[in-house]
Order: structure tokens, then C-alpha cells, then sequence
């Protein structure tokens, strides 16, 4: 019997080795399939591979699916009888379009075993939707075999020194249903965990090839603390010397305060939490499920238990005002987390994908234009063009700056921001205690 030959690839997954390529491989793997893994963030596209029976594209995000649309046209050219299967979060948010690509099949959430069956030609399945009931798998460990080393992917920078890093997943799904989210569509409220059997076998096979930290990718960490806190103790166990970082929310962050000193102490150096921004009328539009003095309560109990935080923003929206930006601006500043917050979330404006709950909103639907297949979004207007102005600007000063210092880059768009606003207020900057007193990983990431 011939066997089946199977190309998996990853365009871009956050400067990470790509989780979505090792865990179906191993799927495939298990049932006799010839897998090559092609990470084309870290290796150029081989077009030998092309001549695979089954190509599977990995969309966990929008950057990842617009940038696999060139490629999926050049295997398609290549081999136009390669059946082609889009997978992730952004697959079915993205189903028409990518249909007319030429896929064949498209799979959403938990998707390694229809993936497989696919692969091995056991389901006709053409289309798993967003709406369509998540599936209970029984999860394995990933297979990194073929991928490209964990050297070669962004570092953790911290005391002068870099670290290794290694990616996993304890749990996948949200319970929560924030509008912005392209997971919700998706996975509607569902969440699943991985048992802590596998997390550590994924974990063991990374720290063999030099790995001495680890990112959590949940989405939120915190989601079944029970299970979260078994993971963390399972792991500092077995490996007391890794480092690791998770993503928290604001509303968990706050529910499980006690909780904060058990990550300071089995090795949680870095809490990553999406603040979206400190507007409590954007942050209820957006159904964050926290408030603005609440993300000062966080910023203060971090600080206090000394775990790094590293906010997220949606810093452009339909209700950014121009003193609106410079005050979300002032806040960063006054809780004394420039050095804590990448330039890039200072610049990163609201998608709306398809499929995307914001939707819902009248006051969304009165801002957007058609659907755009090339950027793969509903794009918006603001009513006040001078946001427009200043978003396109700050945009442009970050990607000119991408590797200079948080504090300078802040000045420049605070200074901007200002100016935009027809206001002269310059900043004060408090004395820099040094970069890499504050961890952070060393490739700046976009969505």
C-alpha cells in the first residue's frame, strides 16, 4: 500500500515553532501518513513538496491567512490535484474565500482528527463551520520532528540574558464571549483541556532540544483554574528551573489573585493580559468583562507579587477620539508601563474579520464597507478622519522603529498624538530601569 504524502504548513504563528504543524503531524503520523512539516516564517518554500497528495495550510490568525494565500495559489499552480485542507481559527471565518482558492476543505476548532481522515481519504467532510459543535478529542503529544530548531525562533530576553523558548497548549477554547475575539465565532463559548500527561511529554521533548522557557498559548490561562494550577505545579515538578509566561484576563487576574504568588514561585515570569484599552465605554462595547479601575488594580497586584505584565491594546476603534488616544496614552504612562507595553499595541486597530460578533452592533455596521478579500476584512472609517490620519501615522513610525527603545518610541507618538489633537503637552519620562529588566520575547508580533 502507498503511502499517502502529506505537507503541512505554517506561514506565520507569532515567532513561535509552529504547535499547529507539530500536533496534526503527529496525528498523521500515528496512521501511517508521510508528513513534511514547512514553516515558511523560518525556511523558504521548497517546491519540491509541492507534489504532496494532501497540503494543509495552519491559519491560526489573520497575519498567518493573508499571508498563505500566495502560497496556496503556487502549490495550486504546482499541483492542481493536491487536495487542500485550510485549518485554524481563521480558516472558517475565511471558508468562501478560500474555497475559491481551490480548498477543498476547511476545519475550525479541534481539528486534528478530522484533519487525519481527510488526509487519509476516511471523510468526505468538506466544510466544519464556526457554528458547528466542537468536537472532544483525545489529545496526544505534538511531533516537532522536521521543524525548524528552537533556536531559531524569538527569544526571551530578561537580566541580560537570553532564553530558549518553547511553545505549548493546556487548554484550547474560551468560556468567554468578547465581540472582538476571532476565536468566538469559532468555539462559541467552549473550552477544552488538555491533560497534563501530554502538556509534559510536549514539554519534555522541547527541554531535550535546549528549551528553558515556555509560552502557554491559551487563550486565557485562567480559564479552568483547577486544571491551570495542576499544569503549573506538574510542570515546576518535573522541571524547576523552566521559566514559562501564560495570557490572563483582567477579570481573572482579579477572581484568582491568590493564585498569583503560585506563578511567581513555580517560575511564571511574565503574565501577558488583553486591556484592549482604558475606555469603560469601548471595553463594555467590546464585552471585555473588566473595567478601567480594574486594570489598575492588576497593574498593582502584579507589581506587588513581582510578575511582569505585558498589556495588549486595541488602541484604534470607531469611538477613538483624538483626546481619547492621548489619554489612553496618559494612562500607560501614569501606571508606569511604557517599558511593559511593545509599540506595536500602540498602534493596532480594531479587525473585523468575518464572522466577527462586532457584527451585531449598529454603530459597527454604520462604519464598514463591503467585505475585502485582499485584507480579509470588513474595513471601517472613522467619522473623524483625523483618527484615520493619525493611526496610518503611528503605524509608520512604529514599523520605521521597530528595534529602538520603548520610552523613545513612546515620546514620538505621544508628541504626535498631541499634535493630531492640536494640543503641545510634552511628556515627562521617569528614568529607564534597563530593557531587559522586564521580560519580553524578542520579535515584535502583529495579529
Amino acid at each position: 500500500m502507498v503511502k499517502v504524502r502529506a505537507l503541512l504548513v505554517s506561514t506565520y504563528e507569532l515567532g513561535r515553532q509552529p504547535f499547529g504543524l507539530a500536533s496534526p503531524a503527529a496525528w498523521l503520523r500515528r496512521a501511517g501518513v508521510d508528513v513534511k512539516c514547512l514553516d515558511l516564517s523560518r525556511e523558504p518554500f521548497d517546491a519540491t513538496l509541492a507534489s504532496s497528495d494532501f497540503v494543509g495550510f495552519y491559519l491560526p490568525m489573520h497575519t498567518a491567512t493573508r499571508l498563505a494565500v500566495p502560497v496556496i495559489r503556487k502549490i495550486r499552480s504546482l499541483n492542481p490535484s493536491a487536495r487542500m485542507c485550510c485549518y485554524g481559527v481563521y480558516a472558517p471565518l475565511n471558508e468562501s474565500f478560500l474555497r475559491s482558492l481551490g480548498v477543498h476543505y476547511v476545519l475550525g476548532g479541534e481539528f486534528e482528527l478530522e484533519l487525519t481522515r481527510l488526509a487519509t481519504q476516511e471523510s468526505q467532510c468538506v466544510t466544519r463551520k464556526g457554528g458547528d459543535r466542537v468536537p472532544r478529542l483525545r489529545f496526544i503529544a505534538p511531533d516537532r520532528r522536521g521543524l525548524p530548531h528552537p533556536s531559531r525562533y524569538a527569544m526571551l530576553q530578561y537580566r541580560n540574558q537570553k532564553r530558549l523558548v518553547g511553545y505549548t497548549e493546556a487548554s484550547r477554547g474560551c468560556k468567554h464571549l468578547c465581540r472582538h475575539c476571532p476565536i468566538v465565532p469559532v468555539y462559541d463559548g467552549t473550552f477544552r483541556v488538555i491533560p497534563l500527561e501530554v502538556v509534559l511529554a510536549d514539554i519534555r521533548a522541547q527541554v531535550q532540544q535546549g528549551v528553558e522557557h515556555i509560552t502557554f498559548g491559551d487563550p486565557d490561562f485562567f480559564n479552568g483554574i483547577g486544571h491551570a494550577l495542576g499544569v503549573i505545579k506538574g510542570v515546576f515538578h518535573e522541571f524547576p528551573n523552566l521559566t514559562y509566561d501564560v495570557t490572563i484576563k483582567v477579570e481573572h487576574l482579579i477572581q484568582y489573585v491568590d493564585q498569583l504568588n503560585l506563578l511567581k514561585e513555580t517560575g511564571c515570569v511574565l503574565v501577558t493580559s488583553a486591556f484592549e484599552g482604558f475606555d469603560d465605554v469601548v471595553l463594555a462595547k467590546l464585552r471585555k468583562g473588566h473595567t478601567r479601575a480594574e486594570t489598575d488594580q492588576v497593574v498593582a497586584q502584579c507589581r506587588e507579587v513581582g510578575l511582569a505584565l505585558a498589556p495588549t491594546f486595541i488602541a484604534f476603534t470607531p469611538w477613538t477620539t483624538l483626546e481619547g488616544y492621548c489619554s489612553f496614552l496618559s494612562e500607560i504612562h501614569r501606571l508606569d508601563l511604557i517599558d511593559h507595553v511593545a509599540p506595536i499595541q500602540l498602534a493596532i486597530r480594531l479587525l473585523i474579520p468575518q464572522g466577527s460578533r462586532l457584527m451585531e452592533m449598529d454603530d459597527v455596521r454604520t462604519h464598514i464597507g463591503p467585505f475585502d478579500p485582499v485584507r480579509l476584512v470588513y474595513p471601517w472609517r472613522h467619522s473623524d478622519l483625523r483618527v484615520d490620519g493619525l493611526c496610518e501615522e503611528v503605524n509608520e513610525l512604529v514599523g520605521r522603529h521597530l528595534t529602538a527603545d520603548r520610552r523613545t518610541v513612546f515620546a514620538r507618538i505621544w508628541d504626535l498624538a498631541h499634535r493630531s489633537a492640536g494640543s503641545r503637552h510634552p511628556v515627562q519620562l521617569k528614568p529607564s530601569r534597563g530593557r531587559t529588566e522586564i521580560p519580553y520575547l524578542n520579535e515584535p508580533w502583529y495579529c
